[in-house]
């Protein structure tokens, strides 16, 4: 009966439910763990895409498709394995693998919070799960020890990201962002610096200049050999009063650094087979056999966002994704690529992060654009050698509720007012830009202006830009390990989860690693049958074939 009969109709009976449920569990009992070791590594980042976020986005993307939404799937969401990563709580002690080898398989939960703060920010969260290890807020790829803005703390507390070992590991790397290039997230997988300011010489002190101390830019081209690196950042890379080749009449999109170094130019001249673009035009023309290496810097600062991107020009994050995907994956030994998606709608240039201006529909479509990206990198690779993980680096006071019926727009409103008589919209912030009093009283949410992109949600406390959260974030999971991202763990497990998985350093001599290299480097060839043939070949020669 449930198949003859219209959704919504469907679901009024026992037996749409039913069936549902018989179908998932009969999933669930087939689940077996990947325990083979991973060649490839792909972790997805969703700069702010909490909980919150993520359902909010799996409502907008039925709805983008004509649903009501709340049935949507985020292609995210059909990963078998989850945790979560705690951004509070207790610190752990002793072996990170090897009691949890033996434990029950079942969701998980990172622990997100930095070493001197209870809600983090992207830079010490982007130490944890690239490096394998908590650090103070506002640092990058430093340990603990090091202090907020002093160059001296820096030399001896460096720790390296999984990219960096899978590089020396032998395998192609990759960085794929719609921020900066040089921004906190993608800056903890390859730069060591005690601020995570510090995108060129022109933005450090004089004294951390003094000190040795190098700006993140310099790293990106110097301390790792990277593959792929796609995102924006251009003005960082190039000596002061450089133009912009996008906006050569835009002084304020000049090059910054004070040093006269081009480090575009620098890393074309030490990379054999090396590419730099810088629109959507040059990307599009790059043939995946033809590069070794590829720079793409597509805006001077940060990308735009998917609703203001223009399409002829600046390439998509699923478009960067698929680019960086087919040119790594020519590598034998796999590979290992970090996508970051900034959900942070900014006004003025801003560099923090998540829903920090209040606005929704930009943030949900940029946690859209990434389940995108989730999907195509699935269609390019297999979970049988790859494994992919998705998960945030922290959340934001972000929520959405109000009783709003079956199919009511995310961006919609209550169907009933509040106590002062007005109109809100389901969604809403604890702070943030969007707090508003206008003759004494809150101003009532109305249609179709909620609507706009560009729309500030109303916020409870007046701040000029949110701020994070501090609840746990979810990880989900698929592929060799995947079964490993389970239970309520710290956010630095995901790093060393992954290096388990690859048999990256310090897990690359345990047991099962060793056939994996083999198996990566193919099956050995016998001379015996070579030399058959050959024999062959000078029987025939000499007449005696």
């Amino acid at each position: 009966l449930p198949a003859l009969l219209s959704p919504p109709d469907a679901e009024k009976t026992p037996g749409y439910w039913n069936k549902g449920a018989r179908r998932r569990l009969e999933l669930a009992l087939a689940l077996q763990p990947a325990a083979q070791r991973a060649k490839n590594l792909i972790l997805f980042m969703g700069d702010g895409m909490g909980l919150s976020t993520m359902s909010a986005a799996r409502i907008y993307k039925g709805q983008l498709a004509g649903a009501s939404g709340e049935e949507s799937i985020l292609a995210m969401e059909t990963f078998p394995h989850m945790a979560l990563a705690k951004v509070g709580g207790a610190r752990l002690g002793g072996t990170l693998l090897l009691p949890l080898l033996e434990t029950p398989l079942h969701p998980s939960c990172f622990q997100t919070y930095t070493i001197d703060r209870q809600v983090p920010d992207s830079a010490g969260t982007g130490t944890a799960y690239l490096c394998g290890v908590k650090a103070n807020a506002k640092t990058l790829g430093l340990s603990g020890a090091a202090v907020y803005g002093k160059c001296h703390t820096t030399f001896g507390n460096e720790v390296d990201s999984v990219l960096h070992r899978a590089r020396l590991a032998g395998k192609s790397v990759g960085i794929v962002t719609t921020t900066r290039v040089q921004h906190a997230s993608p800056g903890a997988a390859y730069a060591h610096s005690a601020s995570r300011s510090w995108y060129a010489d022109a933005n450090m002190p004089k004294e951390a200049l003094q000190d040795g101390c190098k700006d993140i830019a310099y790293q990106l081209v110097h301390n790792t050999d990277i593959n792929v690196i796609l995102g924006g950042g251009r003005m960082y890379m190039t000596p002061r009063h450089t133009p912009d080749p996008e906006y050569p009449e835009d002084p304020d999109q000049n090059g910054t650094r004070k040093d006269g170094r081009d480090l575009i130019a620098e890393w074309l001249s030490a990379k054999q087979g090396a590419r730099y673009v810088w629109d959507k035009k040059g990307l599009d023309a790059v043939k995946d056999d033809s590069v070794s290496h590829l720079m793409g810097l597509f805006e001077p600062k940060d990308m735009k966002y998917e609703l203001n991107r223009n399409t002829s020009t600046d390439p998509s994050i699923v478009e960067m994704t698929e680019k960086a995907i087919r040119i790594l994956r020519r590598n034998p030994k796999g590979f290992f690529l970090f996508v970051e998606d900034d959900h942070i709608p900014r006004a003025g240039g801003r560099i923090d992060h998540g829903h920090h201006s209040g606005r929704a529909k930009q943030a949900l479509m940029e946690a859209v654009m990434l389940d995108w990206a989730v999907a195509r990198a699935g269609e390019l690779t297999s979970p049988a050698d790859t494994l992919t993980v998705v998960t945030a680096d922290h959340s934001h006071v972000f929520t959405f509720g109000g009783s709003t019926p079956r199919g009511n727009s995310i961006f919609g409103l209550a169907p009933k007012k509040a106590k002062d008589k007005r109109a809100y919209t389901s969604i809403l912030y604890g702070n943030g830009p969007g707090y508003s009093i206008r003759d004494g009283a809150r101003p009532a949410a109305s249609l179709p202006a909620a609507e706009d992109k560009d729309y500030r949600q109303q916020a409870a406390v007046p701040l000029e830009t949110e701020t994070h959260s501090g609840e746990d974030v979810v990880v989900l999971a698929q592929g060799p390990m995947a079964h490993l991202f389970h239970g309520v763990q710290e956010q630095h497990y995901i790093a060393h989860a992954m290096a388990y998985a690859a048999c990256l350093e310090p897990y690359a001599t345990e047991p099962g690693c060793r056939a994996a290299r083999r198996a990566s480097r193919g099956p050995r060839c016998s001379p015996q049958p070579l030399l058959a043939l050959l024999a062959l070949c000078m029987a025939a020669l000499t007449g005696r074939g």
